[in-house]
């Protein structure tokens, strides 16, 4: 299940619930307008508690163009736009979909628009825009107008709700990996509890957040933008998007750059997998690193760095340590904390480093500090990234409805991936709750008559393994596959070492593709 990484706030990536994700901005604004024959509706029912507005008649789009005011500082300006709830059923209702955009530093070379989505799902891209807009190279943003839209279901389009911050603080903190038949049925009464908040929340809107329901969105704000062809920069989750896009609309792209690929045939358990691996084989180059580099955690503590962190992962267990003045840091925590951290080189494995440090000193609050970044949690509460991470997921691809096909991954991860891989292998499990059947199904894409598109893997990601972007990149008829020789979650953005930044930006300048290269 995908989510993005929270401690540069630069990045995208695909995660379990015990995983990374970008958590930017968000709102509560109601922004489905149903009209009242969608209320007996299967699909519609229950009706939300967090109110959708009500009108008389679906509101059609207009064709008109859209209307932008300022908005965020930094020149930024926003709009809506008002798209079908279910494009075959207008009557059904519609939605409006939130929108940012930072226009052109040089106005008389614009090329167009570049929409930009930075993973998730469930990651705020109108958020991650306005925070994050300068990690685009300026020989970009010298050209192309800065577009981003919260997809369904996210930030301040119809957000997916499923509780309130005391009830995702409890949920968040039981132990994704049960040692015992009380902690499964822990584990499994929360994913009830939790499943049932997002039903009685947001029940209208969660049959109607799926990737292909959001790349029909994608084309729909591509035609308002008024760009004839598609430029689309899309981190991790965003791949995901960015391969729907392709899959039904293969001829309306001008250039497409797709950052820390996932393989659009990962089945439920493949995808797991997957990540297991590349988040234990994460720690692991992060603990041989803080080895050579005599990082703090290697001060801290004698003998081997993984024996040590095994330790104080089972001294967790048994005792939580302090996180703040109302949470503790138990083995949930301790996971979330450090699989964030694992997500940037640069500023998460220091601060794995650090929060490993006072852990082992009985603080807790670093890596609290971490989990909370990581689900995007302050102190007004959460944001929905988690919550519209699930009901994306749960729609995305066909997931057991038993418990027992996730204990069994988790037992057989458990051999290659110990540390991570029980936890991941059961993050799946809400999806066995959810209240609305999936929609997608796992194939390979290949969009024929698309113009060359641009794969970017890096070999040490641990949320996208480098095998996702090769098979993405193989899968695409026009697949052209960059490859990095790297650690941490996606790498293109400014700052990002020449042998990646020149090709891409030319590539987004001209729609010419470099060749397959490694670098």
């Amino acid at each position: 299940m995908t989510q993005t990484g929270p401690v540069t706030r630069l990045a995208a990536g695909l995660a379990a619930l015990t995983l990374v994700l970008t958590g930017c901005g968000g709102g509560d604004d109601p922004t489905i307008a149903t009209p009242p024959s969608a209320a007996a509706s299967p699909s519609a029912s229950p009706r939300p508690t967090a109110a959708a507005s009500v009108s008389a008649s679906p509101v059609v789009p207009s064709p008109a163009p859209l209307a932008w005011e300022a908005c965020g500082g930094s020149g930024f300006e926003c709009s809506t736009l008002t798209v079908p709830l279910v494009d075959e059923d207008p009557s059904q209702g519609t939605v409006d979909l939130a929108l940012t955009r930072k226009r052109v530093s040089s106005p008389s070379r614009r090329i167009g628009s570049l929409v930009i989505n930075p993973g998730g799902p469930g990651a705020s891209a109108v958020g991650y825009l306005q925070a994050a807009f300068s990690q685009v190279p300026a020989a970009v943003r010298a050209r192309f107008d800065l577009v981003a839209f919260d997809p369904r279901g996210v930030g301040r389009t119809s957000p997916v709700r499923c509780g309130t911050t005391a009830e995702l603080d409890d949920y968040f903190a039981i132990d994704p990996s049960p040692d015992d038949p009380a902690e499964l049925r822990e584990l499994e009464q929360g994913n009830e509890d939790l499943v049932a908040g997002c039903r009685q929340r947001s029940g209208e809107i969660l049959p109607h957040v799926s990737t292909a329901d959001a790349a029909r969105d994608l084309d729909k704000v591509r035609a308002a933008l008024g760009d004839d062809r598609l430029t689309y920069l899309g981190y991790s989750y965003g791949t995901s998007l960015g391969a729907a896009y392709l899959d039904r609309f293969p001829t309306r792209v001008r250039a497409m750059v797709l950052d820390g690929g996932i393989d659009p045939t990962l089945t439920w358990d493949r995808l797991l997998q997957g990540q297991s691996s590349g988040f234990d084989r994460a720690l692991e180059a992060f603990l041989a690193h803080c080895e050579r580099t005599r990082c703090a955690y290697r001060q801290a503590v004698s003998g081997d760095l993984g024996a040590a962190y095994d330790r104080l992962a089972a001294e967790v267990e048994r005792a939580p340590l302090s996180g703040d003045a109302t949470r503790d840091v138990g083995p949930a925590e301790l996971s979330l904390g450090v699989g964030a951290g694992l997500y940037s080189r640069a500023d998460g494995w220091p601060a794995i480093a650090d929060a490993l440090t006072a852990a082992e000193n009985g603080d807790g609050s670093v890596l609290l500090a971490l989990n909370d970044s990581y689900l995007d949690r302050t102190e007004d509460g959460y944001q929905n990234v988690s919550e519209a991470n699930i009901a994306v997921n749960c729609l995305d691809r066909p997931w057991p409805r038993e418990t027992a096909p996730y204990l069994a991954l988790a037992e057989r991860v458990r051999e290659d991936a110990p540390r991570f891989g029980p936890a991941i292998a059961l993050s799946g499990m809400a999806c066995a709750e959810w209240p609305v059947p999936p929609v997608g199904t796992p194939h390979p894409v290949t969009a024929p008559g698309a113009p060359p598109v641009l794969v970017i893997g890096t070999t040490g990601d641990p949320a996208t393994p480098y095998a996702w972007s090769v098979a993405l990149a193989d899968q695409l008829e026009s697949g052209v596959l960059l490859t990095y020789r790297g650690d941490g979650h996606t790498v293109y953005r400014d700052g990002a070492p020449a042998c990646v930044r020149a090709p891409v930006d030319e590539y987004l300048l001209t729609a010419v593709a470099p060749s397959p290269r490694t670098c």
